[in-house]
Formats: C-alpha cells, structure tokens, sequence
C-alpha cells in the first residue's frame, strides 16, 4: 500500500490522522509518515484497514463463502471454512486456497487484492 492509498482509506473511513491513530494503536506521527512516504505501510496495517472498511461497509453477509465460489475440495481442512468466514479468506493466514497456500502474508494479501470474492467486499 503506498502513501496515496493509505491516505483514501483513511478517508473513505471517515477518520482523521489522529482519530485514526488512536483506532490502529499507534502515535499520530505514525499515520503522518505512512501518508508523507516516510515509512512503508506494513502488511498487517494494510490488513487492518480493508478489514476496518469492509466491516465499515457492511460488506460481510448475504455472501456466498469462498468455498462456494471456487468449489474448493479442500475446505474441511481450510481456517475460513472453519471458522465460517468465506468473507474474511483473504484476512486469514493459512487458508489452502492453491493460488495462496504457500505464501507469506505479505504476497498473500497481494494475490487476494485481486480475488473476485475481495473486490467484491470493497465495491
């Protein structure tokens, strides 16, 4: 996520610099470097975020799982089967969908920004 992203989010939640701080834990000076390019945005930040958006949104149910939309045969052993959240498999490490299964946080929630089902929750 870069600065310019970082900072519509930060928007589109209806927070300011601050407000936002206090939301994520973290000093003010924090928020001003991601949105200045001082500091990279880290991955679990970036995570928060779309999680705070998509929630935000109301973009969580009447959803078909993940499971469902890519006819998954390895959903019994998969974390968003079970713990129901076909919604959240891009927020959950360790799902065993083929595109993500060895992937590390950071290239994961690459890969999931352009899944249907996580673009989906954003629209």
């Amino acid at each position: 996520m870069n600065k310019e992203e970082f900072g519509l989010f930060r928007k589109k939640l209806g927070k300011t610099q601050k407000q936002l701080a206090e939301l994520l834990g973290m000093s003010l000076k924090t928020i001003h470097s991601y949105e200045q390019g001082w500091r990279t945005v880290p991955t679990h930040i970036e995570r928060q975020l779309f999680f705070l958006l998509i929630n935000q949104r109301g973009r969580t149910s009447n959803r078909t799982p993940c499971w469902e939309k890519k006819q998954c045969s390895e959903r019994d052993r998969c974390p968003a089967w079970e713990f129901q959240s076909g919604h959240l498999c891009w927020f959950l490490n360790g799902t065993l969908c083929q595109c993500t299964q060895q992937s590390n946080s950071r290239n994961k929630l690459e890969i999931c920004k352009a899944c249907p089902i996580f673009i989906s929750l954003l629209e």
